[in-house]
């Protein structure tokens, strides 16, 4: 297939390997197609030139302007005469300083006289308080033939500036794919025909021609456009087709027994569940009886439920005769799970045992720090099918872990864990097991089509009767210190109440944690000291403005057994007052919690922040959460934690989270399997293209699984997903 093998000619063949081989060290591209993939950050009018005053410092840039000034100083250095060239060049707006040394002036000097218009590329640095450009790289943009024509082509095109490195500057990058350009007009075209006719959508070879070689906006805006498509539609093509194959798996259908532990624990809960409960649940009860693996993400608010949906998903399972498996991401959400489903279920979690019921069923812990007999009684447990559920850590992925008939994995928390860890516990089962993956952050829609569009989605986002609302504030430490002051008295008037309150630390702050901050001490320039810790500030609470409470502290090194018996002795009303890291992020339920302050909060993401107040407000007594922070008013932080306090929505949050932060690090690793992360394609703006795109790739997958009548998308989703990337999403 020659119209193939021309985007995957080596650039070493196109280009040559002196430049091929900077190409694949400074921008890791290595073929024709890789090369036209990489698009123009933006573009320069000619007519409207970059701003020069406003440029950032210390950052590489490419300007296009004009030279004012250029002018020769000589002075005197130790070894004789020495020469300075200074030029300066402006954009209409504003000016800027280059600055060229030594032998390195006599070239600039006779190629930019006043007047010429060329691109300059450099590190801004500062001199004398005045920003400049030390030896730019540049390049002349001169209009061939006539004068009329120079002017016209000067005026009319687009100018278009790569992300370009030091080694590599813009206008070689421009160069090199002029040099491969043709090439595209042999590129596999991944739409199907009647999908890009549909939607008016431009094709391949001038979409890419039109993005690197633009006349006009609207050539960038339609090639954009186009571009969009391809990589939503690749992506949701290749999601579609998991989705597919998943559907022709085989698995043990599970239905709960008529009178069986699922009907027994519906008797005995003291609440009815709510309607998005009983919703989810059918949902969930309908896959599990199919015989093909259930793959649900069950997301939902913070305290919607989750946790009893996912219990009666087991109970069911244990119920048709299988075994259930819970993956939490530490120990303390582990011992959390498994101590509030024993609670839930009572005599039914003691099955076999005296006293148990006779419908009922072990449950067992699994941790990486149980004591050896523990260990191989759970073992024994799961190996000869006397335990249904059992909740752990990493430990549950080990190979000697072995099940009896493993039905069902529920993974907490899905971002925590890699691929391969959960890959590994649903290789456990003698068929695949049905899978339910709990997210306690809520996830925009588009974010979960583009992420988990594999998985079919579940959410709750109804809170269960009784939860009471949650009302924050931030607490301006700096500005208004006795707001803090009032801070712990509400503190106090709490717990005088009968409630309990929780206090988030960002740091341990013992020796080991202060040598981590020395090593890495990459502190932000506002950020003058360290941030605060939890030894330290359970200390200054205990002689200070909370002398004479119940203190504990919990955090993330202290020994497992340690770290239980503080829960147990929160949980039991012990403790007053727990001083905590991000430990109780997640899953911590203590009903009795009424009041959490969280210090330093702008160094926690907004979602950690929705998590952590999610612990408050669990039982009948309002929620206070006070967010504390020194950040100035006008600081993008403040505005962060003024967002946090307006909303108690957490799809609402999660979406001003995605916006504030850089793509990548929402997609994470689902999106690191795929060689060509989105370039053009922003998940929170282009939300219609996603869910226009998985529709049109749902619809060509069941017509087409093996896309037969569809060799270019064929040929694209190879270069896309190598078998490796193909089994990375297959376990995703």
């Amino acid at each position: 297939m020659d119209d193939v093998s021309a985007l995957d000619v080596p650039l070493t063949k196109s280009l040559g390997p002196a430049t091929a081989k900077v190409m694949a060290e400074a921008l890791d591209l290595h073929t024709v197609g890789d090369l036209l993939h990489h698009y123009p950050r933006r573009y320069a009018e000619r007519g409207e030139l970059t701003t020069l005053s406003e440029l950032p410092l210390d950052e590489h840039v490419t300007v296009v302007a004009q030279v004012a000034d250029a002018r020769v100083h000589t002075f005197n250095g130790s070894k004789g005469r020495g020469q300075r060239l200074e030029v300066t060049i402006t954009d209409g707006y504003g000016r800027l300083q280059l600055v060229f040394f030594g032998k390195g002036v006599h070239k600039p000097h006779h190629d930019l006289p006043p007047g010429t218009r060329a691109m300059f590329a450099g590190k801004v640095s500062l001199f004398n308080r005045r920003l400049q450009l030390a030896h730019p790289s540049y390049e002349l943009l001169r209009g061939d033939g006539d004068a009329a024509e120079a002017a016209g082509s000067w005026a009319g095109a687009l100018i278009p500036i790569y992300p370009a490195t030091t080694k590599l500057e813009s206008w070689k990058i421009a160069k090199a794919v002029d040099a491969v350009l043709p090439s595209a007009a042999d590129a596999a075209d991944p739409l199907p025909d009647a999908l890009r006719e549909g939607r008016g959508l431009a094709e391949l070879p001038d979409a890419l021609r039109l993005i690197h070689r633009p006349r006009t906006k609207a050539d960038v805006a339609a090639a954009r456009e186009r571009l969009k498509w391809d990589e939503a539609f690749v992506l949701q093509v290749a999601l579609a087709r998991r989705r597919h194959a998943d559907t022709q798996l085989p698995a043990v259908p599970r239905r709960p027994a008529p009178d069986g532990l699922l009907t027994a624990f519906d008797a005995k809960l003291p609440f009815t569940l709510t309607d998005g409960q009983n919703k989810v649940s059918k949902e969930i009860f309908d896959d599990l009886a199919t015989d093909h693996p259930m793959h649900r993400l069950l997301q939902g608010e913070v305290g919607s439920g989750k946790t009893m949906v996912a219990l009666r998903a087991m109970l069911a399972v244990v119920d048709a005769g299988g075994q259930a498996a819970m993956l939490a991401p530490t120990e303390v959400l582990a011992q959390q799970h498994h101590r509030s489903v024993t609670e839930m279920m009572g005599e039914l979690a003691e099955g076999g045992m005296l006293g148990g019921s006779e419908r009922g069923t072990k449950v067992v812990l699994l941790t990486g720090s149980m004591g050896t007999a523990a260990r191989r009684q759970a073992l024994l447990d799961l190996v000869t099918g006397e335990a249904g559920i059992v909740i752990g850590t990493h430990a549950l992925i080990e190979d000697k872990v072995k099940f009896h008939d493993l039905g069902l994995v529920v993974v907490d928390e899905q971002h925590r864990f890699g691929v391969e860890q959960r890959d590994a516990l649903r290789g456990k089962g003698k068929q695949p097991p049905h899978l339910l993956v709990m997210t306690a952050t809520p996830i925009p829609r588009t974010v979960a089509m583009t992420v988990f569009g594999d998985l079919e989605t579940s959410v709750l986002d109804q809170l269960p009767a009784g939860r009471s609302p949650i009302a924050s504030h931030v607490v301006p430490a700096a500005d208004k210190p006795h707001f803090l002051a009032r801070a712990w008295e509400r503190v106090r008037e709490e717990v005088q109440n009968g409630h309990q309150a929780y206090v988030v630390c960002p740091r341990i702050g013992d020796e080991e944690d202060q040598k981590k901050k020395a090593r890495s001490a990459k502190e932000d320039e506002a950020e003058k000291r360290p941030p605060l810790a939890v030894l330290d500030v359970a200390e200054k609470l205990r002689a200070g403005p909370l002398a004479g409470l119940r203190i504990a502290v919990l955090h993330g090194r202290m020994h497992p057994d340690d770290k239980d018996e503080v829960m147990r002795g929160f949980a039991a009303g012990e403790v007053d007052v727990l001083v905590a890291t991000t430990v109780i992020e997640v899953g911590v339920n203590v009903p009795n919690a009424t009041a959490m302050v969280i210090m330093d909060a702008d160094r926690f993401g907004v979602s950690q922040l929705h998590q952590l107040r999610g612990r408050v407000g669990r039982g009948s007594a309002p929620g206070l959460c006070l967010l504390v922070t020194e950040m100035p008013g006008t600081s993008p932080a403040r505005q962060r934690l003024g967002a946090v306090a307006a909303t108690l929505d957490g799809f609402e949050l999660s979406r001003i989270d995605l916006e504030q932060r850089r793509e990548g690090d929402v997609l994470g690793q689902a999106q690191s399997g795929v060689r060509s992360s989105l370039r053009v394609l922003t998940v929170i703006d282009d939300e219609e293209v996603i869910a226009a795109a998985r529709e049109e790739a749902t619809a060509v997958v069941l017509a087409d699984p093996d896309l037969t009548a569809h060799p270019g998308l064929r040929t694209t989703l190879d270069a896309l997903l190598s078998e490796e990337r193909e089994e990375y999403l297959e376990k995703g």
